[in-house]
Order: structure tokens, then sequence, then C-alpha cells
């Protein structure tokens, strides 16, 4: 999709996981090159937003460290799309292994009815895995500037489309896609899922 940047978020302090989340092995492979497999081929141009750039230079990628420090995620959306050199960005998580990409697919497809494009799962937005236009871009500002900086805080002032549990069930039926991995026990239990 030539209007489309796809922003992988890898600026979080890990400190549940006790390492980078983004190298830990999953499937024998670190968590940063599956998300990577997950969403080739979705966009025009594939970024990072981190705060380590070193530690991801082998993966010959566009980085960007936050524009705005320690806002948290929203600061991470911020600079993802901000940076980003098309109108629309798809943000997910490094640490979400199960990214489906027919359900990203179906989020971009999307992308032209509204500012920001995000799944509503368990009745709770899943803004670390939804499309944002840069139209985004002065709401989120001004809430960084009021240190409002939960994420779904500025949906009020941009248009929403919310992609509803009914219409992800039909590539995601058990909602696996929003998965992440915080500490070595939800890694442990993930790999053990995939064996099965």
């Amino acid at each position: 999709m030539n209007d489309v940047t796809v922003a992988i978020m890898a600026g979080g302090k890990s400190s549940r996981m006790g390492t980078d989340k983004s190298f830990v092995l999953f499937q024998g492979r670190p968590l940063i090159e599956v998300v990577l497999e997950r969403v080739a081929g979705l966009g025009a141009e594939t970024l990072l937003v981190t705060n380590n750039p070193p530690a991801y230079a082998h993966l010959g990628l566009p980085m960007f460290s936050d524009v705005l420090p320690d806002n948290g995620p929203l600061g991470g959306i911020y600079t993802a799309v901000l940076r980003a050199a098309h109108p629309y960005v798809l943000v997910v998580a490094c640490d979400m292994p199960w990214l489906n990409p027919a359900l990203l697919r179906y989020q971009l497809d999307l992308r032209h009815t509204a500012d920001i494009v995000v799944p509503r799962w368990e009745k709770f937005p899943e803004p670390l895995h939804a499309v944002y236009s840069k139209a985004c871009l002065p709401a989120i500002e001004a809430n960084l500037e009021a240190q409002m900086l939960k994420i779904t805080s500025f949906f009020g002032r941009v248009q929403v489309r919310f992609v509803n549990r009914e219409e992800i069930e039909k590539v995601d039926e058990d909602g696996r896609s929003f998965a992440n991995l915080n500490t070595p026990d939800e890694l442990q239990s993930a790999q053990k899922k995939t064996e099965d």
C-alpha cells in the first residue's frame, strides 16, 4: 500500500521482561524478526521507533527516537506518525508475535474512512494495533503538551473507526492478534501454545 508506513514500537523499557523484549527468542527467532515478518508487504515503508537505535542497526530500517521523550506509548505514536513518509501509519508493538496480516489488511482497507482505525476487543481499544492518519497529529500533540498520556484520551477529538469483535472474529476468532508478551512467564506460556 503506497500511502502507508508501518511503524513498530520498540521503545519501551521492558522492565517486566527483564531484557529487551524485541530480542527475546520466540520460536527460535528474535521477536522483532517475527513481527517484521508479520507486517511484511503491508506498507511502502517500515520504520522503528526506539530509544536504542544501535541495537537495531542490523535490521537496516529507518529508526527514530521519541521526539518528545518520556511520554510513554503516546509519545512513540506521535513520533511514528510525525516521522512517517506517508499519510497513514500502521502502528504495532514489537511484542505481538501473533499479529494477523489479514486483520491488519482489513484495518488498512478502512484507512480512508477515519483518522484512526482501531480494533476493539473485550470492550477495550487496541491502540498499539491501529492505523493513524497524519490528521491525528494536532490532537496527539495537544495531549502531550497537557501531559494527558493515556493513548485513547485524544480519540474524542478525531474521527475513529472501531473494528468490532464481530469483524475481528472473521479472521481471528480468539483475538490472538492482540496478545503481547511482557514477562518471562508470558513468553514461556506463548512458546508452549505454539508447540501444542
